[in-house]
């Protein structure tokens, strides 16, 4: 059989660790005249789209991790943004199971399909895709800034959803508490260059020392101030999960060293405080 001429000399980058079906849809689309790597492994795919360039990508979501086809699609959108990504799951409702990948793959293909149908939709694809809008990267601290509202409403209602932390009586205001401040002193530090070796640059921060008081006096214990800052650590992670077309990334690592260590020494210092009250009203 002659392979079809109709895909032009389109480089895909196949990437599935199931031999058999990595096998099947290189063979089909090698026929319909896509030029094919195929690789087993996301650290293979990582390597080829550093080193390589591709029109397309068509990845497994799970290989053999869930999620690990989200870090190859992650990988090509900013390293060739203007390459086509297809995202393969065998989850039927993976429409709405993974809304946040849409952010970064361009279509979704639910399995079990037809391959040559996987070949027709690149062709398709291909054909009417134009170059990827260039969008302003921000660094983590400059994403944070702009979302406060959103972490700490989404904080919140993480908060709620707690069975450790929601017993409390308290309203909205209550809850949140210091909250608001803290996550302002955070983007601040993320705005700042790290300048130091030092095992942490976390200054003194009365918000957190007064956060502790007050979740003193409202009845929390230590380990219920320990569960809300786990909490927010995964708030944080989340919103910038969700501007990940936004990010630099760059310097995404060293931000979210230094997120982990501002969020703990916000945590030291709130426990501080709180065991300051503890003995005020130990001694009353």
């Amino acid at each position: 059989m002659t392979p079809s001429a109709q895909a032009g000399s389109h480089r895909v980058l196949l990437a599935d660790d199931d031999d058999a079906v990595r096998a099947m849809m290189h063979e089909t689309l090698e026929h319909k005249g896509f030029d094919v790597v195929a690789v087993a492994s996301v650290i293979e795919a990582l390597r080829c789209i550093a080193t390589e360039s591709f029109d397309a990508l068509v990845t497994d979501l799970h290989m053999p991790n869930a999620g690990d086809g989200f870090t190859v699609v992650t990988a090509m959108r900013h390293s060739q943004p203007n390459a086509l990504t297809l995202l393969v799951s065998g989850y039927p409702d993976v429409q709405r199971a993974m809304a946040t990948i849409l952010l970064e793959a361009d279509e979704i293909v639910v399995k079990p399909f037809e391959v040559s149908k996987l070949a027709e939709l690149l062709r398709e694809r291909l054909m009417v895709r134009k170059p990827a809008a260039r969008f302003e990267k921000e660094r983590v601290g400059a994403i944070l800034q702009r979302c406060i509202t959103e972490v700490i409403g989404d904080w919140l209602t993480r908060v709620k959803q707690s069975r450790e932390l929601n017993h409390l009586p308290l309203n909205d205001e209550e809850r949140t508490g210091h909250l608001p401040k803290l996550v302002e002193d955070l983007a601040f530090r993320l705005s700042k260059p790290s300048a130091t070796s030092k095992d942490s640059d976390a200054a003194f921060s009365p918000a957190a020392l007064a956060h502790g008081k007050l979740r003193f006096l409202q009845g929390y214990t230590p380990a219920m101030l320990v569960h809300e800052s786990r909490i927010l650590q995964v708030t944080l992670f989340g919103t910038l999960q969700s501007n990940l077309s936004s990010l630099d990334f760059s310097v995404l690592l060293p931000d979210v060293m230094t997120i982990a260590d501002e969020v703990d020494a916000q945590l030291t210092q709130a426990m501080e405080g709180h065991m300051q009250e503890m003995r005020k009203a130990a001694a009353a």
